[in-house]
């Protein structure tokens, strides 16, 4: 299938596609509702629910964006390390991950340690913020500085267990391998509450890296039956994962706070795999709007910093402006200062990054012609 090859040729050279930019938008707006308008109970001081009950189904369900994220990365990952060494790979995660993660945890120790907010304290010291700025506070026992760093706690792992094909060197063969061994794994222990279980297989979220992988490799070698059994392996799990999800919300507010039904995770775990295999199969090729791009750069600092603007914006407006105007001004915001930290802090980076990069291969290209003996004549084709 000369379309989809053309389009993994392209991710490999590191191309993007736009329609996983919009995708992941869309991914950070879901888990954006979901904070705002049925988790952020302490920050509205009522049950957002309740404020907001056309929406609250559809917000409930946002509570998934983050697994959405899950899948887009397994997709991207496996893209970005084809024909890559460990430390390529390892620099292009630090320079994506980190810059606006570290912007991220200062501001979150400047609002709670130069304001009054009280919402959503995570009462860390200043030895807490430090041991966050390395994104391994779970792994050292210490409180994430906000909610929404518990994901990357689950990509890092991600990132480790994949490092394998890294190493290895990566091949349909190995990652059909990879990702058998995986699945298999995560349906083993399946609800099983065992740390180092939970550590290294994270059943609750195998699934959707290896779906995301699945489609990507539809994108290099075409939709072959395996890749669509894996596929559909996953699905399952990731359904299953999805239920279990959503009912220790309901179980843990009541339904009345988090009104989302089985039906609804279920159809909505398989609209993302449905849409990430339209990815797949280019039937997405004609988004092609160049503001895509940005939707795409902005959903990580938005993903990171609209815990803070709604901390920050949100009590200061409850009292004078309607629940809904005071949403869209603090989405607005949380927005504006996404961009902001995407061409302050992430972007200067990315670039220096680039240029470094293009100036070792443009050296290593130059190989001076070797020595010739003295009295050597030069070789005649």
């Amino acid at each position: 299938m000369t379309g989809t090859r053309s389009r993994g040729a392209a991710g490999e050279g590191g191309g993007r596609l736009a329609e996983l930019d919009l995708l992941r938008f869309v991914a950070a707006l879901a888990v954006l509702a979901f904070h705002y308008f049925i988790a952020f109970r302490s920050i509205w001081g009522e049950t957002p629910a309740e404020l907001f009950p056309a929406i609250s189904t559809v917000s409930g369900l946002g509570i998934l964006g983050v697994e959405l994220f899950f899948m887009i990365s397994g997709f991207v990952i496996l893209m970005s390390i084809w024909g890559r060494g460990l430390g390529s790979f390892a620099l292009s995660r630090v320079v994506r991950l980190y810059p606006a993660y570290w912007v991220s945890v200062g501001a979150t120790a400047a609002l709670y340690g130069l304001t009054s907010a009280t919402a959503l304290d995570p009462k860390l010291d200043a030895g807490g913020y430090a041991v966050n700025l390395t994104m391994l506070q779970r792994l050292l026992g210490v409180y994430d500085a906000t909610g929404v760093y518990w994901s990357l706690w689950v990509e890092l792992r991600f990132y480790l267990l994949i490092s394998v094909l890294v190493v290895f060197g990566v091949t349909l063969g190995r990652c059909l391998v990879f990702m058998g061994v995986w699945l298999l794994a995560a349906g083993f222990f399946a609800g099983s509450d065992d740390y180092w279980v939970e550590l290294l297989v994270m059943p609750k979220y195998a699934a959707y890296f290896v779906g995301g992988m699945a489609f990507y490799l539809m994108t290099r070698y075409g939709p072959r039956l395996v890749l669509w059994c894996a596929a559909g392996i996953s699905a399952g799990l990731a359904v299953s994962a999805a239920l279990d999800r959503v009912a220790g919300r309901i179980e843990l507010v009541g339904y009345a706070a988090m009104p989302v039904p089985a039906w609804a995770v279920v159809a909505t775990v398989i609209a993302f795999y449905a849409l990430m295999a339209m990815v797949a199969l280019g039937w997405l090729g004609w988004l092609r709007w160049r503001g895509l791009i940005v939707l795409g750069a902005i959903t990580y600092p938005l993903y990171l910093f609209h815990t803070a603007a709604a901390v920050l914006i949100v009590p200061a407006l409850r009292e004078t402006l309607p629940p809904w105007l005071t949403a869209a001004v603090t989405v607005l915001a949380a927005t504006a200062f996404s961009y902001a930290v995407y061409r302050i802090a992430e972007r200067p980076v990315q670039e220096l990054v680039k240029a470094w990069r293009r100036r070792r291969a443009a050296d290593r290209a130059v190989v001076p012609p070797m020595p010739r003996a003295p009295g050597e004549k030069a070789s005649v084709p």
